[in-house]
Order: C-alpha cells, then structure tokens, then sequence
C-alpha cells in the first residue's frame, strides 16, 4: 500500500503555477540584483561569450591606453628639456655677443730710452705669451739696414768717375720705403754711381742712398730688411754679384716711436696678438689676449724701454675670461638638463627609445626617438668647450655665433618632430577612448537588463504570487469539507 500524498488536481495545479512564479521571481531578482538580463551563459550563450570577448578586448584596450599616457608624458618631458636647452643656448649666445662686443684689452705705454739704447750694438723687445705663445719674438730697437756694394763695382773706380758699364734696372724694396713697394730706378751703362745714388734718392723721396768710397749705399732708418734686385749686369756693375742682396742689420740711432709702432703692427706673428700705438709720444702696447703678455727690454728701475732683459707683464683681458667660463658653465647646464629630462625610466633626449603599443594584437606600433641617436646634447649640437684662445678672436667667436644659431635650429626642428609624434598618439588616445566606450556599449548591449522592465516584472510576479496563493487556499478548502462529516 502507497504512502504517497495525494493532491487534488486544482491543488497540484495552483501549486505547479506558485512555483513558477517564485521561479521567475528569482530570476527577476538576480537581474534587479546585478543589472544584466545574462549573467551566465546558461542565460544565453551566444551573447554571453559575445560579451565577453568585447569586454576582454576593451580592457586589452585600457591597458595600452595607460601606456599611451606614459608616452604622452615622455614626450612632454623631453618638450620641457628641449624649452630649457633652448633657453640655455640663448643665454650661450647672448655671452658670445657680449665677448664679441667687449674691446677692454689691457695696455701699457712705454717712453723709449734711447740713450740706455744706444748706438754700439743692437738692441730688441720681445713678446712673449698671452696669445703670443712660449716662443719670444724680437723686435730690434735699433736696427739701421746698410747694403753696400764692392770696390770693383762701377767700373772699379772708387772716384765716381766711370761708368757702371751696362744698361737696366735697380729695385729696391723694404717694409718701409715707399708703403712697401718696389722702387724701380733705371740706370745707363755710361752712368756714374753719383748719378744713380741721386736717382735711387729721388725715387724713395729721401737720402736712402749714398755714395761712399766711390761705393754704393743704401741705408734705411728702419728696423726692415732692403732687398736689392734688378738686371744682373747692372747689379754686377755696381758691385753686388749679379744676384739679388739682402741688406744686414747694423746697429745705430734707436727707433722713433712711429718707426717701432710700424714694426711691431707689420709683424706677421704678433698680428692678431699685440697692437702697438702713438701714445702721445709713448709706445703703447696692447695685449690682445686673455693670458697675461710679457714684454722684454723694460728697465726694472725706470720702467722705460731700453733693451735691457728686464721683463714686464701686461695682464689680459679679465672680462672675456670671466665670459669663457659663463659659457662653459652654461654648457655643462644644457648636457645636465637634457640628462634630466626622463619619465618613467625614458629619456627622449639621451637617445632612449619609446615604443607604443596602439592594438591588442600588437601589429600597430610606434617607435618614437631624437632625429639623432644619440640624442641633444651639447656634443650632438656641435657645442665645444670654450677656450680663451677662441675668445681672443673675433672671428673666433663670429664663427662660434654661427655654431649657436646652427644648435637653434636644431632643436626647434626636433621639438617640432616631437610635436608631430605627440599629435600622433594624442590621437590614439581618443580613437582608443572611443573604441573602448564602443566596446563596452555592445557587450552591454548584449547583457545588460532593462531595470525598468524587470521592476515591473517584479512587481506583477508578486501580485501573481498571491493570486497563486489565494488560488491554492480555495482548492484546499474544498477537501477540508469533508471533515465536517466526522463532527
């Protein structure tokens, strides 16, 4: 015999529809709850697993935008570097400017004593360091260049009297005869010494020549070799071999101030060093250096020039010293600014490279690195440590005024290649925002539940509820009659 209950039909049937509704109503809850109508894929399996290979690309995507960001700030911070080393090249130029516009060379002027001088032997000054180098140059203070010909010149005859014996020319040159050019005198085979001395005399405008023991001679007052050169049977004729003749240095009155001043200027190895002047009747002496100059030939006790060994200094210029170190510190600031300027461990301006990923698959990339590998730096940008030697030289520094202006635009270019990259990933940025949002809105599309339609689902399941309710206390009262029987 059965132990089962058995339940009336309208029972079982009411109970049947109670259960469901309080199916439903779990289920309706859970969306309430989580907010998706499939939260599994027993929901529905096709736009669970769609959802969800969305959402994993959109936080794929989430990722490489967080590296996205960090490239944006590597690049800002290599922006930031390149502004500063824009503004410490500026700074280099305006210091170059100043050096270039500064004359403050130190000087000293100097009264000739021409008695200490004297005429028995020669007598010099001499210029050494500064801008000079260590190897001394001399000028002769007393120097009187004589060429003089033989007795068996012009026809060997030492009165004058005969002729030279052959037709051409004499050219004479010296530093200081005629500004430095060639006199040209014509003499005649029939010519007597007397005549040509006179001719020579006229030509150079003063008594540069005589006649001495029926000798040719000529004699400059200046501290210059004369050369003598011409036809070679009129320089055999007048006792000089036939060959061009040097004059030698002979020693006589000193120099006048004028005479040192030309000598000193004229002088190849000190141009550009040492600039001599008149200085109301002294002999100024300018140190065109930075370095300290030393002149030989000063008396210790009198302070004169008088050819003797004593030395003096004339110290060099302090300001365009004081400007070649400003510019080399600026130049150690520009190599440690464009050091820092890292993010992250990357520094754009070393030659580090910055690499984004812009897709999950990782097929579109951006490699991001200074025009020049090995980045900007003072090196890169052609920027040499000053020197006191450049600084002494204004075409020097012209040519270190080009150097800057070149670093300028290097650097504009690169903040402008930067600047391009920038936009690049500026922009992937947003189409990264948006293809996340893009994302995010499909899988939600697919999973996401109408709150408003569920509420009222909700409440309609629960009115069926007790609808349900009600409908099984009506079926269970129809059996609970019969009990009335046994009363």
């Amino acid at each position: 015999m059965s132990n089962d209950i058995v339940l009336s039909a309208g029972i079982r049937q009411n109970l049947l529809s109670l259960q469901t509704t309080s199916s439903l109503q779990a289920r309706t809850q859970t969306r309430l709850a989580t907010g998706k109508k499939v939260n599994s894929a027993l929901d529905n399996a096709v736009n669970y697993f769609t959802a969800a290979s969305l959402t994993t690309r959109s936080t794929e995507l989430s990722s490489l935008l967080d590296s996205m960001t960090n490239g944006v700030n590597t690049l800002k911070a290599a922006d930031n570097g390149l502004t500063s080393i824009t503004t410490t090249i500026q700074s280099m130029q305006a210091t170059v400017t100043q050096a270039r516009q500064d004359a403050s060379w130190q000087a000293q002027s100097y009264t000739i004593d021409s008695t200490t001088i004297g005429t028995g032997a020669l007598k010099y000054m001499s210029f050494q360091a500064g801008s000079v180098g260590g190897t001394p140059i001399n000028i002769v203070l007393n120097d009187h260049e004589t060429l003089t010909g033989t007795t068996s010149g012009f026809g060997g005859v030492t009165t004058g009297t005969a002729g030279v014996g052959t037709s051409g020319t004499l050219t004479i040159q010296a530093t200081d005869i005629n500004g430095g050019t060639a006199i040209n005198v014509a003499v005649g085979s029939t010519d007597l010494v007397t005549a040509v001395a006179a001719n020579i005399n006229a030509a150079a405008g003063y008594a540069l020549a005589s006649v001495v023991n029926g000798e040719l001679v000529l004699k400059d007052a200046g501290p210059y070799p004369i050369t003598l050169s011409g036809t070679a049977g009129v320089l055999s004729g007048a006792g000089f071999g036939g060959t061009n003749t040097v004059s030698t240095a002979t020693a006589g009155p000193a120099e006048t101030v004028d005479q040192l001043v030309y000598a000193i200027n004229s002088n190849a190895s000190l141009a550009g060093h040492v600039k001599a002047n008149n200085n109301a009747g002294q002999l100024q002496i300018s140190n065109i250096s930075i370095s300290s100059l030393t002149v030989t030939g000063i008396g210790q006790l009198t302070g004169k020039l008088d050819g003797s060994a004593g030395p003096a200094t004339i110290a060099g210029n302090g300001v365009r010293a004081n400007l070649v170190t400003q510019f080399n510190q600026l130049k150690d600031q520009l190599d440690k600014t464009a050091a820092d300027a890292s993010f992250n461990g990357i520094n754009l301006l070393t030659g580090d490279v910055l690499k984004l990923f812009f897709n999950e698959l990782g097929t579109s990339t951006l490699s991001i690195q200074s025009t020049n590998p090995n980045g900007i730096s003072s090196s890169t940008l052609g920027i040499a440590t000053a020197t006191n030697v450049e600084f002494e030289s204004n075409t020097a520094i012209d040519a270190r005024l080009q150097q800057l202006t070149t670093a300028l635009g290097t650097v504009a270019s690169q903040a402008s290649d930067f600047g391009s990259h920038l936009s690049i990933v500026q922009n992937r940025q947003d189409f990264t925002n948006n293809m996340i949002n893009t994302l995010k809105t499909g899988a939600d599309g697919l999973t996401l539940a109408d709150t408003n339609e569920e509420g009222a689902n909700m409440l309609a399941l629960q009115t069926r509820q007790q609808l349900s309710i009600t409908a099984l206390s009506l079926a269970s009262q129809a059996q609970q009659s019969v009990l009335k029987l046994f009363g």
